[in-house]
């Protein structure tokens, strides 16, 4: 993009939000560990920028880096939060231009 500075690129992401249940707060726990392993797995490949849960418990929110918005939702769906109920099987996604710099560029 001739418009961009230089060492400033623009990736195209997923941005992926899921509802939480109802009873979130309760059933959680006895699946967070296993939850939070994969997603630092997951970050550490570099196929998830970012993740995380809104405090108020209504969604969860994460960046992901995949082929389509299909395989992004795919690969929320495939996870323990949505076997257990603690996630609705309600996934929202959107492509996202995230900015890239030389400092953020993981």
């Amino acid at each position: 993009m001739a418009d961009l500075l230089p060492g400033v690129s623009v990736e195209t992401v997923y941005a992926v939000e899921i509802s939480y249940t109802p009873d979130a707060a309760e059933r959680r726990p006895a699946f967070r560990a296993e939850h939070l392993a994969r997603i630092a797995r997951l970050m550490a490949e570099g196929t998830v920028i970012e993740a995380g849960g809104y405090l108020d418990f209504s969604a969860a929110l994460l960046l992901v880096r995949a082929g389509s918005a299909e395989e992004a939702v795919d690969l929320v769906r495939d996870d323990v939060y949505l076997r257990s109920g603690v996630w609705q099987d309600d996934a929202r996604v959107r492509a996202y231009g995230r900015v890239v710099t030389e400092t953020n560029n993981r």
